[in-house]
């Protein structure tokens, strides 16, 4: 993912790079006073056209050889499926006549398949000696055979004629195959031929194209070298012009009328040559009022400042007696109720003595003596 990751930024930082590049170009192009004109610029597009038609041209050629390609290919094709369907076609033929060569009487399964085989059937035995009588028939057993020496020359001479039958047959495929691989070795011989002569043309035609690329590349260079010597001559001479008017012109005689607009009592700010010595002189008195202006107000602001500092300083003085008076004033309530608690305490005291004094004046004294125990307990 990090690879992966870094390919992405190297990739945006390169169309970042790409892009600055194009915007360099175009301011280039379109800031330069020399090479900029009302609307278009000329110059670039005879060269976009110019690349355009080259690269029309390679398009072209590219096209045309892809078209030889492909009709190349098509013609390819068109002879391969020909030599499949003739190939086909004798193979088809030469089945036909094989199988119209062999008769169905030479055939190993013509017994199965013979149509008069009722009318040539024989009864189950004829004789002792009749070959059909086999084991499962029950119509001869072990020890009967008395017929064996014919029979057996009977199914040698069937087998000879078995075996030349194959021979034959066998010596006809091969006559067939080998007619089979002389006309298919003439048409691939035939098929080569066209091939090598449709690439032959092909190798004409793209030599063709190659001489016309080079002629139309060799034009093009000689009309570009031509043309780079046309425009270094008329840069040149635009140079020597644009010198001379410059030489000869306002601004680097550094007219300071030409910084005056047509229009009325304004500045024309790409011609300005700076400010004449009235100018600076009214500047410069205006910069010394303001400065007079700040230092007065600068000092007005410094004596509300000292007011106000004065009036805070007073403000407190007069909330500090306050709060002095305040707290004298709680002193001197908070001693006038203590002195009253004072007082308050020994009257409290005084009346109680007396009430106990009375108290005990009137119980007996050992009830007196009792309750004297009992508090002093």
């Amino acid at each position: 993912m990090s690879g992966l990751g870094q390919l992405r930024e190297q990739r945006e930082a390169a169309a970042v790079q790409r892009r600055r590049e194009q915007e360099l170009l175009r301011r280039g192009r379109i800031f330069n006073a020399r090479l900029r004109t009302i609307g278009i610029d000329k110059d670039a597009l005879d060269v976009q056209v110019k690349e355009r038609k080259i690269q029309e041209a390679i398009e072209k050629a590219r096209d045309e050889k892809f078209a030889n390609d492909m009709k190349r290919n098509d013609r390819l094709m068109c002879l391969l499926e020909e030599r499949q369907k003739s190939e086909i076609k004798d193979m088809n033929k030469s089945l036909r006549e094989f199988q119209k060569n062999q008769t169905p009487e030479t055939r190993r399964e013509f017994d199965l398949n013979d149509p008069e085989a009722l009318k040539k059937d024989r009864p189950a035995r004829v004789s002792d000696t009749d070959p059909r009588c086999t084991v499962s028939g029950m119509q001869k057993f072990a020890g009967e055979d008395l017929n064996y020496e014919q029979r057996m020359k009977f199914q040698k001479e069937q087998l000879r004629e078995w075996s030349l039958q194959q021979q034959k047959d066998w010596k006809t495929a091969l006559a067939g195959q080998k007619l089979a691989d002389d006309l298919y070795d003439k048409y691939r011989i035939e098929i080569d031929q066209k091939i090598m002569e449709e690439q032959r043309k092909e190798e004409e035609s793209r030599r063709a194209v190659c001489t016309a690329t080079k002629d139309f590349n060799r034009i093009q260079a000689a009309e570009l070298a031509h043309k780079k010597e046309l425009d270094k001559s008329q840069t040149l001479r635009e140079n020597m012009d644009e010198i001379t008017s410059l030489l000869q012109g306002d601004f680097l005689s550094e007219n300071p009328d030409q910084a005056l607009s047509p229009l009325g009592n304004r500045v024309l700010v790409d011609r300005w040559k700076g400010m004449s010595q009235d100018q600076l002189m009214a500047i410069r008195h205006c910069q010394k009022e303001q400065v007079l202006e700040n230092l007065r107000m600068k000092e007005q602001e410094r004596q509300r400042d000292a007011e106000w500092d004065r009036q805070r300083l007073q403000a407190a003085r007069v909330q500090l007696l306050l709060e002095r008076e305040q707290q004298r004033r709680h002193r001197e309530r908070r001693r006038d109720l203590d002195f009253m608690n004072a007082d308050l305490s020994q009257e409290q005291r005084a009346k109680n003595i007396y009430l106990k004094e009375e108290e005990y004046s009137n119980i007996p004294t050992a009830q007196y003596y009792a309750q004297f125990n009992t508090s002093t307990r």
